[in-house]
């Protein structure tokens, strides 16, 4: 499973878990489409505010990928966020990284940072992207390419495709809710490999229950 396909997958499984946010989601998709008279084009469809709040919630709270590993090529120093105090009694602000050592950067824990998002971090709420962000959000400065988050990560090895796949989930979310409803027939694990997978039975699958609309 690739990781747009992984995250559309967590976005049908999250809307059969919200099934209140889903059906509103598809009254704004409709009515969106049904003023213009026409299928909504790439700005309108992009700048849809549920649909973008959705989408961004579900990519802080699930990212496809929730971790990665790196290399250091360089001795170098890492800032901390905060100061902290060592087993020893030592309070540090930052820690020296030799080249060569192997670091796990954790996205999920950046983007579930109650410092950071509050202590809501943890829940599943599109409304906090319809509103301004807090300022403890702003001001951490996470070096994320996409909405103050780790998500598609940062840096010269950002997703070079984040864009695309942003509007391709977007696009796909977009028809299949206008035109389907969907439930969960049984329940689902997530497997966290290398990108976060739906199991039912040992199998990789994401089983939903779908009815046509009206």
């Amino acid at each position: 499973m690739d990781t747009t396909s992984g995250a559309l997958c967590r976005l049908l499984y999250v809307m059969a878990q919200h099934p209140e946010v889903q059906d509103t989601l598809r009254d704004h998709i409709v009515e969106a489409k049904k003023l213009r008279g026409r299928d909504l084009n790439y700005e309108e469809l992009m700048t849809l505010p549920l649909l973008d709040a959705v989408c961004k919630e579900t990519m802080r709270l699930y990212p496809p990928v929730t971790s990665v590993n790196r290399t250091t090529t360089c001795d170098t120093v890492l800032p901390i966020s905060g100061p902290i105090r060592t087993v020893d009694g030592t309070v540090i602000r930052d820690v020296c990284v030799p080249k060569g050592t192997d670091i796990v950067v954790s996205i999920l824990c950046a983007n579930t940072d109650k410092a950071i998002w509050g202590d809501d971090a943890e829940q599943w709420k599109p409304e906090r992207w319809l509103v301004d962000l807090p300022e403890s959000v702003v001001d951490a400065k996470l070096p994320g390419i996409y909405s103050n988050m780790m998500s598609f990560l940062g840096g010269s090895r950002a997703c070079i495709g984040f864009k695309f796949a942003e509007m391709e989930i977007k696009v796909v979310l977009a028809v299949l809710l206008e035109k389907f409803k969907f439930s969960l027939p049984q329940k689902v694990r997530w497997q966290m490999t290398i990108v976060a997978s739906p199991v039912v039975d040992g199998k990789a699958r994401l089983p939903l229950n779908v009815e046509l609309v009206g």
